[in-house]
């Protein structure tokens, strides 16, 4: 363990985790209005219903937003590094490392795609990488 945060599951997020351990990325939807949003919230944030369910996600999209982080925000995080706003194709959007290589690699319109990273037995990360398939 490098000293990094590790995040602590609630019964909120905990199908989030499992499907991440499983290699799965899912995201919260709503079957009432149809937005797709993370992270996990214990109502829609478009239509207030309490009725979402976590829903698979193809782990592909674009950078909608980027910075590059060059003061580590703690202990056991590398700098720098490109924290993104990814709009992910099925809809939605998650914040999330991008890694490039090079943080200044990572601009906006970049197609990335889902890496998966174990940070312990536990918690597995969704990381993001450039998607040279597109």
């Amino acid at each position: 363990m490098n000293g990094r945060p590790v995040p602590v599951p609630t019964p909120l997020s905990e199908p989030f985790w499992a499907a991440a351990r499983r290699g799965e990325l899912v995201v919260p939807a709503c079957p009432d209005c149809g937005l797709r949003f993370f992270v996990p919230e214990p109502a829609c944030p478009g239509c207030l219903s309490a009725r979402w369910r976590y829903q698979p996600s193809a782990g592909r999209g674009t950078v909608y937003s980027v910075t590059v982080v060059h003061r580590a925000p703690g202990p056991g995080f590398d700098a720098p590094f490109a924290l993104a706003v990814i709009d992910l194709d099925e809809g939605g959007t998650m914040l999330s490392h991008v890694d490039a290589g090079d943080p200044g690699r990572v601009v906006i319109g970049m197609r990335v795609r889902v890496d998966l990273r174990a940070l312990t037995d536990e918690i597995t990360l969704p990381y993001f990488v450039p998607d040279t398939s597109a």
